[in-house]
């Protein structure tokens, strides 16, 4: 009987401890920060006698004509800018007021992609790596929202925003180590090209697999939003992207777990080969966030300026509001989808000549700079010539790099090697030197 009267007491005294620090716990969370009411209307007590809907899944009210709505309600969602194509800044009070160094930095970090892309691509075409994807075109997209960005803040990209990993300083010497797989390389050699990763700059690794990054960045973003960290994500894709069944999933769980995160879409015209009239038929992927209770926008992808203030402005608001918006950056992919792909069996030169001469990012912001006589001709001619040498420079120090060493095929799996690994590595290196005359070892470090 007494060690009954014990065993209650202490069951007292543990129930009250936790209920303690249950309490305590609530208090901090509301202590850091109150968090966003759902935009949802509560469900309302029952009552039979008001002739208004009670169904728990949507507000509206009856009506008695039969009517479908349309697909397009609005004209089209209008697309934000800050700049004409001259660079002429339209209404004054969108001018963001960045500081000459910021935006030379810009316009610096734009054309060194694109120098670099030259090169990359060139150097597929004379075999000396396996693949690579441009980004010729979407400059504008990637600096403007990563300018825009905390550097704490966490990006989940698709495969064609390296100017966004640029701009957080990832260096030409990592870009070259990966796409030419070499020792330096930070994934160790396991990744095809431009699948480019950095643990340090908040940048997750490319993977292949079209859309997946959209449900994890989700998951990433309410993460920091139940540990109360005051930061965002950002998960850039494109309009095919868009398709996918990851993308209603992330969509859906964003909106209903309201994370603090930025859905960023490049629509560039083309998923692949496939236009965008044969892509959807609604308007464009911004139409789309309202159905998921997502505030969305449209943005000049080719405008800078646009695409800085539109991130920053979600950014903001998604980490102080916990919720998610959907930014669709219209631009125009210039290049091939990637060297497996030849675009002028679906397109025109001409088309593609428009957006190359007329309309590109790049030149925009060159106007922009010209008029204000912060860039000149003797600026760009140098400036150009000192950006392919600083290229040419990581090129061929990459290129007489070593391979990885062949073993970190069975490593960073397991913590220690299991027997079926060691196995394998056993069975490689029988293989290799059974066949040495097709494995070159000398050129992998040891």
């Amino acid at each position: 009987m007494a060690a009954l009267k014990t065993m209650n007491r202490m069951y007292e005294v543990c129930f009250t401890a936790a209920r303690q620090a249950a309490g305590l716990k609530t208090s901090r969370l509301i202590q850091h920060r109150s968090f966003r009411i759902s935009s949802a209307k509560l469900q309302q007590p029952f009552d039979s006698s008001l002739e208004k809907p009670q169904f728990p899944g949507a507000s509206a009210e009856f009506v008695d004509n039969l009517e479908f709505i349309q697909p397009n309600v609005i004209s089209g969602i209008p697309i934000y800018r800050v700049m004409d194509r001259q660079g002429n800044i339209i209404n004054p009070s969108q001018d963001p007021q960045l500081p000459k160094e910021t935006v030379l930095n810009y316009y610096q970090k734009m054309t060194l992609l694109n120098t670099m892309d030259r090169i990359l691509y060139e150097s597929q075409r004379q075999g000396r790596i396996s693949f690579y994807m441009t980004n010729y075109g979407e400059e504008g997209t990637h600096i403007g929202s990563a300018s825009a960005l905390d550097p704490n803040d966490l990006v989940f990209g698709q495969y064609r925003e390296a100017g966004v990993l640029m701009y957080r300083g990832f260096p030409l010497d990592l870009f070259m180590a990966q796409c030419y797989a070499n020792a330096d390389d930070l994934g160790k050699g396991r990744q095809m090209p431009v699948h480019y990763g950095s643990k340090d700059l908040n940048f997750v690794t490319i993977s292949s697999p079209l859309a997946t990054q959209i449900p994890q960045a989700v998951g990433a973003a309410y993460a920091f939003k139940r540990q109360n960290m005051n930061r965002a994500v950002i998960c850039y894709f494109g309009e095919g992207a868009a398709s996918e069944g990851d993308a209603h999933a992330g969509f859906n769980f964003s909106a209903t777990l309201e994370c603090p995160l930025i859905f960023f879409c490049r629509n560039n015209g083309y998923a692949i080969s496939t236009p965008t009239n044969e892509q959807y038929r609604g308007d464009g992927i911004a139409a789309r966030g309202p159905g998921y209770g997502m505030l969305s926008i449209r943005v000049d992808g080719n405008d800078v300026f646009a695409v800085y203030n539109a991130t920053k402005e979600a950014r903001r608001r998604a980490v102080a509001e916990n919720q998610p918006f959907l930014i669709e950056a219209m631009t125009y992919r210039i290049g091939h989808h990637s060297t497996s792909d030849d675009s002028s069996a679906y397109r025109s030169v001409d088309e593609v000549n428009y957006w190359d001469k007329q309309d590109h990012p790049i030149s925009r912001l060159r106007h922009y700079m010209t008029a204000r006589g912060w860039w000149s001709e003797d600026d760009e001619r140098s400036w150009r010539k000192q950006s392919r040498k600083t290229v040419m420079e990581a090129f061929e120090k990459a290129e007489k790099r070593l391979k990885p060493n062949p073993e970190l095929l069975f490593t960073d799996v397991y913590d220690e090697m299991i027997p079926t690994l060691n196995k394998q590595k056993e069975s490689m290196w029988r293989h290799v030197q059974q066949y040495k005359e097709h494995y070159p070892v000398d050129l992998y470090e040891k």
